[in-house]
C-alpha cells in the first residue's frame, strides 16, 4: 500500500472517506452499470474491478485531483478515466442521480415546488470595449 493511501485511510478513520462506497451504496449502483461480457478464453487483459473504478471516480470528483495523480489503489488513472467517459456517454451517472433522487424523495419528501436557482454575474476582468482596436490607429 502506498504511503499516500495509508495517510488517506488514517484520515478516513477520523473524518470519513467520502469517496469510498459502502457495501449498501455499491449494492444500489451495481445494477446501473453496463453489463460486460465475460473474459475471453483466448486471453487478453482482464477487466478492471468496477467497484474500485467507481471508488476512483468518486475520489477524483471529490478531491479535484488529476486522473493520473489518483492513488494506484483504484487502478490506473487512464483506465478509471476511460470508464468514466464510457459511463458518462452511456448515461450511468444520470440514471444514478435519478435513482438516488427518487430514494431520497421517498425518505425525506423533497418539496418540488420549492426549487431555486443560484448564479452570479461579474464584470469581465479586462472589460469589453476599451481593449478593442480603435479605428484609424496604426500599429
Amino acid at each position: 500500500m502506498s504511503w499516500f493511501m495509508e495517510v488517506a485511510l488514517m484520515r478516513c478513520a477520523f473524518h470519513g472517506c467520502s469517496w469510498l462506497m459502502s457495501d449498501h451504496f455499491w449494492w444500489h449502483i451495481q445494477p446501473l452499470l453496463p453489463k460486460y461480457p465475460p473474459p475471453s478464453r483466448r486471453g487478453g487483459r482482464p477487466r478492471a474491478n468496477l467497484r474500485k473504478v467507481m471508488d476512483g471516480i468518486f475520489y477524483v470528483l471529490r478531491n479535484g485531483s488529476l486522473w493520473k495523480a489518483m492513488p494506484r489503489e483504484f487502478g490506473s488513472g487512464s483506465t478509471v478515466h476511460r470508464y468514466f467517459q464510457e459511463w458518462t456517454r452511456r448515461g450511468v451517472f444520470r440514471r444514478l442521480w435519478k435513482s438516488l433522487l427518487k430514494r431520497y424523495d421517498l425518505r425525506r419528501h423533497i418539496g418540488w415546488n420549492w426549487q431555486c436557482v443560484d448564479g452570479s454575474m461579474t464584470k469581465a476582468p479586462l472589460g469589453g470595449e476599451k481593449n478593442r482596436q480603435k479605428p484609424g490607429r496604426s500599429r
